[in-house]
């Protein structure tokens, strides 16, 4: 019988890390980051890699969120919800670790 595993919600206290299966790699043709994990290969846009690379496990969500807001000159409020909307969905896939 197989377990199922129990989903991780995204809050602002988590502190987000890439799993070792999962890496930030330059691909020199396309001349644009990928992200790759077993099997699978993701082309995220600015915006995403830029949430990605915040995720050291050391950033909460809080911060992460101020930071990309401070970076796009945005209003945190305005970016919340996409940021943990990405991040969630990302964790769902087992992307990103909470």
């Amino acid at each position: 019988m197989t377990a199922l595993r129990e989903r991780a919600i995204v809050s602002l206290r988590s502190a987000p890390s890439l799993p070792r299966h999962v890496r930030i790699q330059y691909d020199p043709v396309r001349q644009a980051f990928a992200v790759l994990s077993p099997e699978k290969v993701f082309w995220p846009n600015e915006i995403s890699l830029d949430i990605l690379r915040r995720c050291d496990g050391r950033s909460t969500v809080e911060r992460i969120i101020a930071d990309i807001a401070a970076d796009y000159d945005s209003d945190p409020e305005d970016v919340a919800a996409d940021v943990i909307a990405f991040l969630q969905e990302w964790s769902d896939k087992l992307l990103v670790k909470l």
